[in-house]
């Protein structure tokens, strides 16, 4: 039997604000969200003190009651990666990276097993220990779960953190948890699959532990299965496995949601941005392609489905003026033209190391050599004078977004800019600050 804990860092954008403000976050009202976007834009995180007055985690800015007062905090990825870091390092004091799988940039799985008896600790002190070191290097508060599996280690975090006395193990599990409702507090347990299983009758995990297995695999295929595990409080899944694991084929994505609805002719050119962008990171991995797939999403409030196409090349490659052309000409085939268009996916498929790559007969191996070489220089100049240091006369449109995405993360500002950057298109009315808020304060530090 192996023992895991899972930490949990509470609130952590809004944590990391408070602490660089030098407020407490369990007192502080703070919401980590953008000022410069709509009063639609949502929340990535909100701190206790937000939570208690009954505003729910990822809400948008316009659900705050206008009574209420708040300091709202313009997103810093960076800083908050740096953040997570440093506190990966306090784990490291006490664990092997060999058994740390980090499941999110504020949530770690530990298998501390061999570690219990080192430390002469149960993994409840130990895991106290952690936090606490968190708490005094950081000022971030943590929440820690442990169970003897993956899942029951992350159900003892996220419903019994606050009541389980030791850990979670199946029989506990069966006997504390088999009644409780609503579904959606188990991991992997979304609205849609709980309501698919509320029309048969089905509202707790003891249900479905006591429902026929056929039934379950007909409904849900080859998920019934973990499904069904979970239901019993069981995980197969160790953190060794996890670290094993090699996956049969590797592709690169990449999305973008508009600010707004494009037309045709101007999501065109964010496709041949995101593409080129994709190229590059090709080209810095070492990594070539013969396949892309694009999906185009269109407006919210248009009820059509997404288009969704895939062109193959005669060889792999990483090569700009290769791919650019032929994602825009898929761009053209799929894509309705009359609707406005408002989500963008692309994904290089099957992608393998570059020495491994074959040149079918007609290539001009001399004409991809200039442009790798052309490709590399781009990228050495981004790394040492910033991502906008260099440009093509595309980025420099109107509806362009490549120099606002330059200085993100995750979609996010990332709070450290070292170059200028033109405005992404601006989208019916203007974007909407904190100030329209009844007593709200506006901080873009």
């Amino acid at each position: 039997q192996r023992t895991y804990i899972v930490i949990d860092l509470k609130s952590f954008y809004a944590s990391v604000e408070c602490v660089e403000r030098g407020l407490d976050s369990m007192t502080a009202r703070l919401v980590v969200a953008d000022p410069e976007r709509t009063e639609k834009t949502i929340c990535l995180s909100i701190s206790p003190a937000m939570k208690r007055l009954g505003i729910h985690n990822r809400c948008r800015v316009f659900e705050i009651p206008k009574s209420v007062d708040y300091i709202m905090a313009q997103p810093r990825m960076q800083l908050y990666i740096d953040y997570a870091a440093g506190i990966y390092g306090i784990y490291l004091k006490y664990i092997s990276k060999e058994d740390i799988h980090v499941y999110s940039i504020d949530e770690c799985f530990m298998d501390v097993t061999n570690y219990l008896p080192l430390y002469h600790m149960t993994a409840r002190e130990l895991g106290q220990t952690i936090m606490a070191d968190i708490f005094r290097e950081y000022g971030i508060r943590a929440t820690c779960g442990v169970g003897t599996n993956l899942y029951l280690a992350k159900i003892a975090l996220d419903i019994t953190a606050k009541h389980s006395p030791d850990f979670m193990d199946e029989e506990t599990f069966q006997r504390t948890l088999w009644d409780h409702k609503p579904l959606t507090d188990f991991w992997r347990i979304g609205r849609g699959i709980a309501a698919k299983l509320e029309k048969y009758g089905i509202h707790t995990a003891g249900d479905i532990a006591r429902t026929d297995e056929d039934f379950l695999y007909k409904l849900f295929g080859v998920d019934a299965e973990l499904l069904i595990d979970h239901a019993w409080g069981r995980e197969t899944a160790t953190i060794a496995a996890i670290k094993s694991y090699k996956a049969r084929t590797n592709c690169l994505t990449s999305g973008q949601v508009l600010g707004c609805d494009y037309s045709f002719e101007d999501a065109k050119l964010i496709v041949k941005e995101m593409m080129d962008l994709l190229c590059l990171e090709m080209v810095e991995k070492n990594l070539v392609s013969d396949s892309v797939t694009l999906q185009v999403g269109y407006s919210r409030q248009l009820a059509v489905e997404s288009s969704r196409g895939t062109a193959s090349l005669d060889a792999e490659t990483n090569a700009d003026i290769i791919l650019v052309p032929a994602v825009s000409a898929l761009f053209e085939r799929i894509a309705n033209p009359n609707l406005a268009i408002h989500r963008l996916n692309i994904s290089v498929n099957h992608v393998i190391e570059e020495e491994y790559r074959q040149y079918s007969m007609f290539t001009d191996v001399q004409e991809l050599e200039r442009n790798r070489k052309l490709q590399t220089a781009m990228l050495d100049i981004k790394k040492k004078f910033g991502k906008n240091a260099i440009l093509k006369g595309i980025n420099l449109q109107e509806t362009s977004t490549m120099q606002e995405r330059n200085q993100q993360i995750g979609g996010h500002k990332s709070g450290i800019y070292k170059d200028g950057g033109n405005k992404s298109k601006e989208c019916g009315k203007e974007r909407e600050g904190a100030e329209h808020k009844a007593g709200g304060k506006r901080d873009g530090r």
